[in-house]
């Protein structure tokens, strides 16, 4: 059966939506700072239908609900390392649930264990400046343990999103390399076209490339209409193949915690950013089925 590797190669995979955007559309509350980790302590099988109506729209990979889970977070509500850990694992059993309950096999469709970046787990909204004022050290000691928990998962390929700094992408690739497993890295960027701390996107790509089992490089959770001038970037700088999941086009204001702004079809450049070299599209935040379904449909 092919990898999800092979399959970039040979081809378009459609990515999902937002998760979180999801379960909040399904009616639940996503309001604390555990987000979507709350609900796959409290009600997994939310999570699972959310994953299986993705598939349903012709998504071929489920991004698993770990994206916020951290040990501290968690700690705060009771739960021990060894809970957390489980909890890891739980996210991709999850999504492996959904793919079987969607009639689809390992070939064919593709569970990844999402690993989102240090500022997710502070819930600020400091994910998208990168202001965390840790060394490269640190932040490898703050993602060792989680990238253990969710490489013994088992899931087909880690979802490294959500990255806005060539500090974190150094950290997670160096922890990764010792890790030895299959992975994407997708960073998110500003209007600029820069790292969300100004920094080039060419060098995260690099930076990336010299993971031995790198699956993807790719652009997540940022506005859609930077997205295919920095493919061209992200084109020149590496010959991995390409990913691109960006938001809906609203803003997120972290200190209201809310979403501002117009949205845009993401299905309407789907076909050009495909021309423009990506072989994984999908969505991110506010992005749901209905356009996964769209985006699905324009690629063929």
């Amino acid at each position: 059966m092919p990898t999800l590797a092979e399959a970039l190669t040979r081809g378009i995979v459609v990515l999902d939506g937002g998760l979180g955007t999801l379960l909040e559309a399904h009616g639940h509350d996503l309001s604390s700072h555990l987000w979507t980790a709350r609900l796959l302590r409290d009600d997994p099988v939310a999570v699972r239908r959310a994953h299986e109506a993705y598939f349903a729209a012709g998504a071929r990979v489920a991004i698993s609900g770990s994206y916020q889970v951290s040990y501290e977070g968690l700690a705060a509500v009771g739960l021990d390392r060894s809970e957390v850990d489980a909890l890891l694992s739980r996210s991709v059993e999850i999504a492996r649930e959904a793919r079987a309950a969607a009639g689809l096999d390992s070939g064919e469709a593709w569970v990844a264990a999402s690993v989102g970046p240090y500022g997710a787990a502070r819930a600020d909204g400091s994910e998208y400046t990168g202001d965390y004022g840790m060394t490269v050290a640190e932040l490898r000691a703050w993602h060792r343990p989680r990238l253990a928990a969710l490489a013994a998962a088992g899931a087909d390929v880690l979802a490294v999103e959500t990255i806005p700094s060539l500090a974190e992408v150094e950290a997670i690739c160096a922890e990764l390399a010792d890790l030895d497993v299959p992975a994407w890295v997708s960073v998110t960027i500003g209007d600029d076209g820069l790292l969300r701390t100004g920094e080039s996107l060419a060098e995260a790509a690099g930076i990336a490339a010299s993971l031995p089992r790198l699956v993807a490089v790719g652009l997540n959770c940022c506005d859609p209409r930077g997205v295919a001038d920095a493919l061209g970037v992200l084109g020149a700088a590496t010959d991995a193949p390409l990913l691109v999941y960006p938001n809906s086009g609203e803003a997120w204001r972290a200190d209201e915690r809310r979403w501002s702004g117009a949205g845009r079809s993401l299905a309407d450049d789907a076909t050009a950013w495909r021309d423009a070299g990506a072989s994984g599209i999908g969505g991110c935040c506010r992005v749901g089925p209905e356009e996964i379904r769209a985006i699905a449909n324009a690629l063929g």
